[in-house]
């Protein structure tokens, strides 16, 4: 089995690869007078969705209200969650929720590396 730095060199070199490739189909894109036309129109119709969908956001301002403090009840929450499971786990027990439909969930736990 290769180690972890051989690993990461192969995955660096993955990444070089893959960043060369979608730079060349960039390119082929840029220099498509169909695919620019194209971008044009979608640029218009996507402005026009835009001022439709403030205008009806006007009218929903407190439901929009509302969904921002929801929203982060819900990050709020997942944190607590992930740090009381964790909590749960360093102290050896099982842990495990269930939700409204039986249906269990186990935490899953991934390790990441950045730069120092």
């Amino acid at each position: 089995m290769p180690n972890i730095q051989e690993i990461f060199n192969n995955i660096q070199k993955s990444k070089k690869e893959q960043k060369e490739i979608k730079s060349m189909y960039r390119d082929a894109l840029s220099n498509s007078s169909g695919y620019q036309k194209a971008v044009e129109e979608l640029n218009i119709l996507k402005e026009k969705k835009k001022k439709i969908e403030e205008s009806l956001r006007d009218d929903f301002r407190t439901e929009f209200d509302k969904l921002e403090v929801l929203k982060a009840d819900i990050e709020n929450d997942t944190m607590l969650l992930s740090d009381a499971a964790l909590s749960e786990y360093i102290k050896g027990k099982h842990v495990e929720i269930v939700d409204e439909y039986e249906n269990k969930y186990e935490p899953i736990f991934k390790v990441q590396f950045k730069k120092s």
